[in-house]
Order: C-alpha cells, then structure tokens, then sequence
C-alpha cells in the first residue's frame, strides 16, 4: 500500500504530560501529502528494497523512513505568547529509503535532464544522480536528456553510467548541455513515453518547475506508472521553504573575490569606488551574505529594498561623505536592484526571455554611468575613478565547493529513494537541517525573499553604515 493511501492529511499529536503549557502542544499537523503513483494506478505490485542486500548497507531499527516520520516547518514558537491552539503546523514526510519501492530496478529506465541558467554543482547532481541509481539501487538504464526540454523530442538521449560521470563534480556547467524555452508538452510527455523512461529527474528553475508541474499532471492524465521529481535550481537561493538551494554558498565564495578585487581597485586610486554587480533579479541573498562575509562593502543595494540618488539620505550623499572619511568605497549592487529607477523605451518594457522572464536593464552599467555623471557635474576637475567588476559568469560557472558537493549528494539520494519508493510530482530539500518531500506545486508559489525588517538585514546596515533610503 503506499504512504498516501495511509497518511490523513491532518491529525492530533500526541497527548503530552500535563504542564501549564500542555495546550500549546494540540495544535494539528496539516501534513503536505505527496503525490503517489498507486493514486492513479492502485493495483502496483511493491517490492522489498535492494538496500536490504546492498554490501554497504546493513539496515537496522530506524534506517528506513516511515510514513508517520514528518518533519515540522516552523519550529521556532514563543510558547508565553497567545497563538491560536487551533493553527495547523505544517509539515512534510522525511525524505530517505522506504521497506517498500515500487519500481523493480531492473525495469527502469531513468532520465535526466538540465534546462535553464547555468549554477555551481550541477555536474555533480548528474552525477550523484546517476551513481545512486547504479550503486543504492542497480538501476542500468540511465540517460542523459541534453539542450534541456527542447532535446526531449529533437535529440537522441545520452547513456550515462559511473565510468562516465566519475569526475563530473569537479567541472562547472552542465555537461548534459542546457537550454530555455523549448517546452511542448505534447512532445515532452510522447518522447518519454516512446523511450520508454519511467523516472524523470528535471532538474531547473522555478519556470522549469513549473513545466514540471505540467508534465507530471500529463502524466497523472494518461495514466502511465512513471514518477517525476524536480530538484530546484537557482544560485539567488530564492525557493522557498527549504533552507537553501545548491550553489548559493559557492556563488557567495567567489562573489567575494569580485568584491575583494573591486575594494584593492578602490583603494587604489583617489575617490575610487569599486562597483560590483552580483546574481539576484528578485532577492539579494548573494549580495546580502557575501557582503556580510567580507566586510569591505560600504553599500549593499538588493531588489527588495529601494533606494534613490539624489538628495539627503540618498546614495551620492552617502559616498561622498564615505569618500571624504576613507579616500574609497566599494558598492555591490544585485542584478534586480534600482530597476524601476532606469529609463526605458516601450519595447523594452515588454521584453521577455526565452523563459517568459521580464528583461533586466544593467543596472550596473547605469549605475556607474549615474556615479560619472553626479561627479563631474558637482566636482569638476576633481580626480575620480570608478572601477566595475561584473562576475555573473564566473559565479554561475565555477564547480561547486566542499559544501555544496556534500549538499548535492543529499539531494540526489533524497530523491532517487522518493522515486523508488514510488512517489511522484515532488521535490526533495533539508527543512530545518532533515530533508523532506514537497509537493512540486509549491516550488513555484513559495518564494525566499530577504526581509529588511530581520536581524539579518540590520546586521547587513551596521557593518555598512549605509542609509535606509528612506525619505523624510
């Protein structure tokens, strides 16, 4: 039977020891149920899992995962306050190896596909990917989908085994090839259907999430025994409700090398400024973290907090105050940042990318353009530099770092053991530090913008002494 058919969506905890406080604890848990493939085909036969007899392997009491092991969403409560007992706390199944699969490994046909952007540990997700399957589970037939959705239905999948990939995690890109756009749900859910693939690992962004949404519900629609997971990826960090999205720690390694360069060229000149442009179209967790890290940022400018020009508390009040007091300074601005303070024509308010995305101006180029311009026009004949470092490239490009190697392998794992255990439609990701599975909806509704209004943020203004750019 699977977890789904088992699981009720809501249910009590369980009675604790009287305290004073014993109320707080019956609040209900709104468990988010995962799509399971017996829920459009009941009649599938399950089978024990190979990790049973896997040589590295000796399962004992707790090493599968049970349809009641959840994990919490908010754990962090104020239990003097005056919450409502009747709110829901939602939560999530744990990810991991179940007793039960439903895919006999011998019959499976897996594939793998890369679409979108370029971000750290890519490689290594194929790769993890590809050697789970082969090593937890015996899987043979692995394949490589390359140039994203488009090579679904236009090219011949590549086979892939741990010969192949064994040195992937030390490369950066994807070596499947990527692309945008190219989505023909049609001809995406045919072609798997005529390769004969009954696991699909997509791996992307939120618009490719959202594709996957729409082939899983195809594939619910014809009724074909064949799971898909999605494992989100974006460098900004911006998914929410896991913790963190694989690349960020990479991405915000070598952003401060972009904004140690920009300092070294600052200082070394007279009213210099180092402009660093960073990752970030709709939240600025890079510019935020590798701001907090160096230390050497006088102004951090993300997408979620406007700020102006011109005037008191404006940015060119700002530096030149800090040019006065240290001779220098360094500005990291995100990619999202100021857009609505640029001009632009009619066309280019309407551009979209291949992925259905608005067109961001350079805000960097405009911004150093602004600095010029505010210079000579209030201090004529005065020396003035202005130095900008735009590392975009290099930060999506690089192989991913110790960390989010490790992070990868986990998520990889997480998911080939959802997979095999038969559920579909989800994606995997560590919830408070355990890893759970998401209902692939929810990736494109849930968002992980920064909040200005936290500790974090006000940490971000103390190290800079930046104003709040907000008018009198």
């Amino acid at each position: 039977m699977a977890d789904t058919d088992i699981t009720k969506t809501t249910f009590e905890t369980t009675k604790p020891e009287k305290t004073h406080l014993q109320n707080h604890f019956f609040s209900p848990i709104n468990l988010q149920t995962v799509p399971h493939v017996t829920d459009y085909l009941p009649n599938l036969q399950s089978f024990t899992n190979p990790l049973d007899h896997n040589p590295f392997y000796y399962p004992s009491d707790g090493f599968y995962v049970s349809t009641s092991d959840v994990i919490l969403r908010q754990i962090v409560y104020d239990l003097a306050s005056s919450f409502p007992v009747s709110d829901p706390h939602f939560a999530y199944h744990r990810a991991g190896p179940r007793k039960e699969i439903f895919f006999d490994p011998s019959h499976v046909r897996a594939a793998i596909v890369t679409c979108g952007g370029l971000c750290p540990g890519l490689n290594t997700v194929i790769r993890e990917l590809v050697i789970g399957l082969w090593e937890l589970y015996g899987v043979r037939e692995i394949s490589g989908v390359t140039a994203g959705y488009w090579g679904f239905y236009t090219m011949e999948p590549k086979p892939l085994d741990p010969k192949l990939v064994h040195d992937w995690h030390k490369r950066g890109g994807t070596l499947l090839e990527t692309s945008r756009g190219g989505f023909d749900l049609q001809k995406i859910v045919d072609a798997i259907e005529d390769h004969g693939f009954n696991q699909v690992y997509i791996i992307g962004g939120d618009g490719t999430m959202r594709g996957a949404v729409k082939i899983f519900d195809e594939i619910c629609k014809r009724k074909l025994n064949i799971s898909v997971t999605g494992i989100p990826k974006t460098v900004d960090n911006d998914i929410g409700i896991i913790d963190r999205s694989f690349g960020f720690q990479t991405a915000v390694e070598v952003a401060q090398q972009a904004i140690n360069a920009g300092h070294v060229e600052a200082e070394s000149a007279v009213n210099g400024i180092g402009l660093v442009k960073l990752m970030g179209r709709s939240t600025g967790h890079i510019a935020l973290h590798a701001t907090l890290s160096s230390r050497d940022v006088d102004c951090c400018l993300i997408p979620e907090n406007d700020f102006y020009l011109e005037g008191k508390g404006g940015l060119f009040q700002f530096l030149e105050h800090r040019l006065k007091q240290n001779g220098h300074a360094v500005v990291v601005v995100a990619e999202g940042a100021g857009q609505d303070l640029i001009t632009r024509t009619d066309a280019q308010k309407e551009e979209k990318d291949e992925s259905g995305n608005p067109v961001f101006l350079d805000v960097g180029v405009w911004l150093k353009s602004e600095l010029k311009q505010w210079w000579e026009r209030d201090h004529k004949g005065e020396l003035f530099t202005v130095k900008y470092i735009d590392p975009t490239y290099m930060i999506r490009a690089v192989p991913a770092n110790a960390t989010d190697n490790s992070y990868c392998t986990l998520l990889a794992h997480s998911a080939i053991h959802g997979v095999m255990a038969g559920y579909t439609g989800f994606f995997s990701g560590p919830i408070n530090g355990n890893y759970a599975y998401i209902p692939l909806a929810e990736v494109a509704q849930a968002k992980n913008v920064v909040n200005t209004k936290d500790h974090k943020w006000s940490w971000v203004r103390s190290v800079t002494n930046q104003p709040d750019f907000v008018k009198s």
